[in-house]
């Protein structure tokens, strides 16, 4: 059964907000149980299941700070949405292993969200313009 636009636009910006509060478990809860967490480019590579995600939000929580979201557009599928959004805040820790120094940071990020037919995300892709990241945080 797919889900309408509205529901699917809840629980995306419902997943945002739980970003934007640093709320780890609340995130977590916006997961299917087997969730796929892919952030493009990450290190460690994709993950599989709700707490295989958590090591990820917790360091993210810690490298950037009073991040607020702003959705530039969203295209919709049966169960899927992708989100292009810009991202403002700061970076007191090590963003993308950069010395953040507490700079202002912004960047835009695209996540390519799915979901199961509980509402639950299944899939979140995110893709971060590190190029930008890079431009601001620059290492000596």
């Amino acid at each position: 059964m797919a889900l309408p636009r509205e529901e699917m636009d809840r629980r995306i910006d419902e997943h945002f907000r739980f970003e934007a509060d640093d709320n780890v478990d609340g995130v977590l809860a916006t997961l299917a149980g087997d969730v796929e967490h892919d952030i493009v480019g990450h290190p460690g590579g994709p993950t599989y299941g709700r707490e295989a995600a958590r090591p990820f939000y917790e360091g993210l929580f810690a490298d950037l700070a009073e991040g607020h979201v702003e959705t530039l557009r969203r295209l919709y599928g049966e169960n899927f949405v992708v989100d292009e959004s810009f991202w403002r805040g700061r970076a007191p820790g090590r963003p993308f292993g950069l010395e953040g120094q507490g700079r202002p940071l912004q960047f835009r990020l695209l996540h390519v969200v799915e979901f199961a037919d509980s509402g639950a995300i299944q899939r979140e892709n995110v893709w971060v313009d590190l190029g930008a990241i890079q431009r601001q945080l620059p290492q000596e």
